[in-house]
């Protein structure tokens, strides 16, 4: 006997880089089981592996994990586990003052994902030479995400050559994806420092989730305003 099908609803949201709509639905149990099991792991590359997985299939495979940005990815994970669980999150803040946890109900919808002033992607690094610049994939900042608790110099290097998107002369441009890992740490490791620091400051303003959370601490009642970023800050 054919046991009923359940109707899902669907969704739809604007990807933050692109503006693109996107439908999608909430996460199942069987999607759930697989987050759990993730977050039981504690370790951060299980944990964007499966977002990964779940974005794909929660978005009718329409999404592509390995194309869109980070900041994409932790967007529309956001806005599954609103739809799926709740609009509201649980989690424990440090009081700034006497640094007492504080537990904080945080409405996700009211969560967005911050693009700073527009940047400009194209560095002169030279009066000849720069480079033009891209936001990282969420395919590549799994595996950036890997390396976080072994080696904190290969996480920087790492970002830098997966940012590039050409590398330009007066006669030439040379696209990243034609050079090898190896001419591409060569090429960095070349620069000096205030070269460095502008591929560095695009990087540090790329878009990201935040949120002002204010309250009082239950404590020392002082006024607290934080500001939360990234989508580890709204699950803890």
């Amino acid at each position: 006997m054919a046991l009923p099908t359940i109707n899902t609803p669907k969704y739809q949201l604007k990807l933050p880089s692109t503006g693109e709509a996107i439908t999608y639905r909430p996460f199942l149990v069987k999607e759930e089981k697989i987050l759990l099991i993730a977050q039981e792991t504690k370790d951060p590359k299980q944990m964007m592996m499966a977002m990964r997985d779940i974005i794909s299939a929660c978005t009718f495979e329409k999404v592509k994990t390995t194309e869109i940005t980070g900041f994409d990815l932790e967007y529309i994970f956001l806005k599954l586990r609103a739809k799926s669980v709740g609009e509201n999150a649980d989690i424990k803040i440090q009081c700034t003052h006497c640094e007492e946890f504080n537990d904080i109900s945080i409405n996700l919808d009211d969560i967005s994902v911050v693009v700073p002033d527009k940047s400009n992607n194209v560095i002169m690094l030279t009066d000849s030479i720069g480079v033009t610049l891209k936001y990282v994939t969420a395919e590549k900042m799994e595996k950036i995400t890997a390396l976080i608790d072994t080696n904190q110099m290969a996480v920087i290097n790492e970002l830098i050559i997966n940012s590039i998107e050409s590398i330009f002369d007066a006669d030439n441009v040379y696209a990243a994806a034609d050079s090898t890992p190896a001419e591409l740490t060569q090429f960095i490791e070349s620069l000096n420092r205030k070269q460095m620091e502008k591929i560095e400051a695009f990087i540090a303003n790329a878009p990201k989730l935040q949120h002002t959370c204010e309250f009082t601490c239950c404590k020392c009642e002082l006024e607290n305003s934080i500001n939360l970023q990234g989508i580890q800050s709204f699950f803890e």
